[in-house]
């Protein structure tokens, strides 16, 4: 299982990190350059969302099935519930004792995992294509049959609790970017990280659990996406069958929240022992496609990719290459969300000097919202950006992940069909308005995370990037 967060262009491993929500919306072709997806949608009577993309490749299938629940659903005080439940949905049903489903899954050659995220919570398996009806039928059955015994509740919390202290506080980049998370949004349930707080942890009980999972846990709130070697009309034909029986019900309105104007740039400094090289980082508060000025979201993917997609981008090219002053230096953003991303730029300075890095950076961004972009650099980001979409064709589970992310949203097939024609049609005005809109200092948060001086850090250090800022990195469970 796995705790992760909405963000700009940071979500890391599972699915090759969870890979296109690289782009969200990275694709236009088929399992193959050049064939189109044959992506077929439903609804059925009980509310299920269905989408079946045949791809016949292999006899293998990717069975999804994503609630729209994460953790901008939690309450005050019980911070990391919507992913403590995510563990505790494999403890079993009357049909399905606890620790089984995973074991049954491997026995049929399979595997299965399920992660969380601020917006949303997904539970997976990849199988053979004549294994499908027994993967519907257990996800169908813990949709509404999830019985925990108090036991399992406990030992799981600690599981829970172990997992935060394995992968955050041991970790002085992911402490970091829970801290500047919670200085860059000010009131938007972003600013909370999705694994929770540990304090928060440790007093989730078992009914905070169940009363959680029946409130969200709804076919009527959930969407289901199969990818492989099938027909659509056949898994339509099986949906209706298994997951059709399960009842829908009243769910409760999402709050998305609200982010109010930011007034003021923040600054931030984390010192840490375990550190053995510097960081800095500003993040800039910005639109997504789902929210604020929508209309700067694809033109900030060109951006992005300009400023910071490798060492021919701009700030590699000028703090690293030019002026020496660092030794990586890039920048991240994502278009996906429903609430808002941050669009951050994170630079490694040579000899851990951060002194002259803000004067650097900020040379940098005033160029490109005074002078704008080439159109070479134009060219190449669009390139680099269509080759991402080309390769997420390859895998089905990473097909699964950007159709599935979005519908969950409430994008559209459509919607992700589009992404590389928007992207084709930006400008280099758009991408000079869109820097503009989103590099105002009062909407900005600049941390240094830094080593001790005098200290001496564990054998290896602790590498100070990646961040995750805008949330946590994706973690796959034990």
């Amino acid at each position: 299982m796995a705790a992760l967060r909405q963000d700009a262009g940071r979500l890391r491993r599972l699915f090759g990190p969870l890979l296109a929500l690289l782009t969200v919306a990275a694709i236009t072709g088929g399992a193959r350059a050049g064939e189109p997806i044959d992506a077929h949608e439903y609804t059925l009577d009980n509310g299920l969302q269905l989408l079946v993309i045949e791809d016949h490749r292999a006899p293998i299938v990717t069975h999804m099935v994503w609630y729209k629940v994460g953790a901008i659903d939690e309450y005050a005080g019980k911070t990391g519930l919507a992913h403590f439940l995510e563990h505790l949905m494999f403890k079993g049903t009357p049909k399905v004792p606890a620790g089984e489903l995973s074991k049954i899954v491997a026995r049929n050659g399979g595997e299965d995992n399920a992660f969380t995220t601020s917006d949303y919570t997904a539970y997976y398996q990849q199988v053979a294509a004549d294994k499908l009806p027994l993967v519907m039928g257990l996800e169908a059955d813990r949709m509404v049959n999830l019985n925990i015994a108090p036991d399992e509740v406990d030992d799981e919390r600690k599981v829970v609790i172990e997992e935060r202290r394995t992968r955050t506080d041991n970790s002085p980049p992911a402490l970091f970017g829970e801290q500047l998370d919670a200085v860059q949004f000010l009131a938007h349930p972003y600013r909370v990280p999705v694994i929770g707080w540990m304090h928060d942890i440790k007093s989730l009980t078992r009914a905070d659990a169940m009363g959680f999972y029946k409130l969200h846990y709804a076919p009527n709130n959930a969407v289901v996406v199969v990818v492989g070697d099938v027909k659509a009309a056949d898994v339509k034909v099986l949906a209706d069958k298994i997951y059709g029986v399960v009842p829908r019900k009243d769910v409760p309105q999402r709050n998305l929240g609200n982010e109010p104007p930011q007034l003021a740039a923040r600054q931030l400094v984390m010192k840490d022992a375990r550190v053995s090289e510097a960081n800095w980082i500003r993040t800039y508060m910005a639109p997504s496609n789902q929210y604020g000025e929508t209309k700067y979201a694809v033109p900030l993917d060109v951006l992005n990719e300009i400023l910071g997609g490798g060492t021919t981008s701009r700030l590699y090219q000028q703090l690293v290459v030019k002026q020496k002053l660092a030794v990586s230096a890039g920048s991240s953003y994502g278009d996906d969300g429903l609430g808002p991303s941050t669009f951050a730029i994170s630079v490694t300075p040579q000899h851990n000097d951060t002194g002259p890095i803000p004067d650097a950076v900020d040379a940098v961004i005033e160029d490109v919202m005074k002078n704008g972009v080439t159109d070479e650099e134009m060219e190449r980001a669009k390139r680099s950006l269509t080759a991402a979409a080309v390769y997420a064709r390859d895998s089905g589970i990473g097909l699964a992940n950007i159709f599935g992310s979005a519908l969950v949203r409430g994008r559209t097939v459509q919607d992700v069909l589009d992404w590389p024609d928007q992207v084709e049609a930006v400008t280099k005005e758009d991408v000079q308005a869109a820097a503009r809109y989103v590099f105002v200092a009062e909407h900005s948060v600049t941390g240094e995370l830094l080593p001790v001086e005098g200290a001496s850090p564990p054998p290896g250090g602790a590498p100070a990037g990646p961040i995750p800022v805008g949330g946590g990195i994706m973690k796959e469970h034990p």
